[in-house]
């Protein structure tokens, strides 16, 4: 699908400004939106959206289908009458430059019991709740999942007794009525989520901004996804994993990338029409206006590990669905707004199934500047079927990226940029928004100029990312006229 001339930022909504511990859906967010209007941008972008546990990663998440409970905002809450006055300032505040989740997850259980007393009290809202539960096929196996983790303590569902893990009946409706507070607290806190999520895509949608989503091709093992549904993974008897997903080694990593995720059992996908498929991107595109799919190379051939292998290098090469899966997306949903995530040594296999279902790829200008005047990053080289990036959420800013380039690459990258502005991020920033592509986006810390400390994610770090965070009044009306000013100039809304 060709997207139209337009061009965004991409900040992931824990990032956003405000009181609370971590980013959440209440005025910071929507503020954000009216920057983007202000500064002449028609697209956020987002990480995916789903609960996440351990590490944060938005890309290792409880649930493919679920939003993060994180994100819901008690101050949102509070204005529609749905949560007291003194819990609301009780809940943890932010307290440092960074995103507090452990406090962000505590407040989170505040608010669910605070909502679950409120509801009873208001039939309105309580209608709405139950309406939602009706319509959302996903929500009990999700909330029933939640609450049986939380009441073992946290421990992954492999490790719950047998008659839990395999979900036997009797004792699957045992736990659903000892644990029916819980259960509730969680369906609960996504009915919230919906709510707020469609109320800021409406405000979006009225500024004439699009929410750009996006999808991993794989999901965590710890999640509702395969506890409720094993026979769709590659599991062995004692449902672990028979392989697990990873990436070879490559310009992000000399020893690949071991993901660790269960890898899809797709002929059991392909046998019922890839139905869970098609539930999950008719859900994720109820909520956003297109949808970068991560890791497209894995829908052509992807990177199976042995489960116990120390790194990715042990892998090898297993076929995916190929173009059978997303024929029978478009049946299913018509056309299909996605992006591609082709980086790395996909090859023309990749290519070719991405050109030919019509998908645009993405082009990372950090990536371009290796002395190959074919290199497909140079933004001369871009083609308009594409989505042109200073930098994704796995790259250093671009001051950061800068810092580490020798003299001669320095030297490289002016020959080809040109004149500088005095200000590398912006250097980039104005090659991505002359580029031929399509669509061009920027993470939030090249408009701020930042350097390290701002990176939000180092592939193959376990600790230390995703906590990067936009403080109050950071972003400017001068950083809006300068982004306003390069979009009119080429031509992007």
């Amino acid at each position: 699908m060709r997207f139209p001339r337009s061009s965004g930022l991409l900040l992931h909504p824990t990032a956003l400004a405000g009181p609370s511990a971590c980013g959440d859906l209440g005025s910071a967010a929507h503020a954000f939106v009216d920057f983007l209007t202000d500064a002449g941008q028609s697209l956020w972008q987002v990480l995916p959206l789903g609960p996440t546990g351990f590490g944060d990663s938005p890309y290792q998440c409880f649930s493919a289908f679920a939003g993060n409970p994180l994100l819901v905002s008690g101050a949102r809450l509070h204005e529609q009458g749905l949560l007291a006055a003194d819990l609301l300032a009780r809940l943890p505040a932010r307290r440092g430059p960074g995103s507090d989740f452990g406090a962000a997850y505590e407040g989170s259980r505040a608010i669910a019991t605070g909502l679950a007393a409120a509801i009873a009290r208001h039939a309105r809202e309580r209608d709405a709740f139950e309406a939602y539960r009706t319509r959302t096929p996903w929500l009990a196996d999700y909330a029933a999942f939640m609450a049986l983790r939380d009441a073992h303590g946290g421990r992954p569902w492999q490790e719950w007794p047998e008659p839990l893990r395999r979900r036997d009946t009797s004792a699957l409706a045992e736990a659903r009525r000892s644990l029916a507070a819980a259960i509730r607290e969680h369906e609960l806190m996504q009915w919230a989520f919906d709510v707020q999520w469609r109320e800021l895509r409406a405000h979006a949608r009225a500024r004439g901004v699009a929410l750009f989503g996006d999808a991993p091709i794989f999901v965590a093992l710890d999640s509702a996804d395969v506890w409720a549904h094993p026979e769709l993974f590659e599991l062995d008897a004692d449902e672990r994993p028979t392989g697990v997903a990873g990436v070879p080694p490559d310009y992000f990593s000399a020893t690949g990338q071991l993901w660790g995720n269960p890898l899809y059992r797709w002929e059991a996908h392909a046998a019922d029409g890839f139905a869970w498929w098609g539930a999950r991107l008719e859900s994720l595109l109820a909520w956003v206006d297109r949808v970068r799919l991560d890791h497209f190379i894995g829908f052509v051939r992807y990177w199976e590990v042995p489960p116990h292998a120390p790194d990715a290098r042990g892998g090898r090469w297993q076929p995916g669905p190929g173009e059978a899966l997303f024929l029978s997306l478009v049946h299913r949903l018509g056309t299909l707004p996605l992006v591609a995530e082709d980086l790395g040594e996909t090859g023309e296999d990749v290519a070719e199934v991405r050109d030919e279902l019509g998908l645009p790829g993405m082009c990372v200008l950090q990536f371009a500047f290796d002395g190959d005047r074919d290199n497909p990053f140079l933004p001369r080289n871009h083609v308009a079927n594409s989505v042109a990036y200073t930098g994704t959420h796995d790259n250093d800013t671009t001051h950061g990226w800068w810092a580490g380039l020798t003299d001669d690459e320095r030297r490289a990258v002016r020959a080809e940029l040109g004149p500088s502005s005095g200000d590398i991020a912006w250097d980039l920033i104005a090659a991505g928004m002359a580029s031929p592509a399509d669509t061009f986006v920027t993470p939030v810390q090249d408009v701020l100029s930042l350097g390290r400390e701002a990176r939000f994610n180092t592939p193959g770090c376990a600790s230390g990312n995703w906590t990067w965070r936009l403080a109050d009044g950071q972003l400017t009306p001068a950083h809006a006229d300068r982004l306003r000013s390069l979009a009119t100039t080429h031509g992007r809304k």
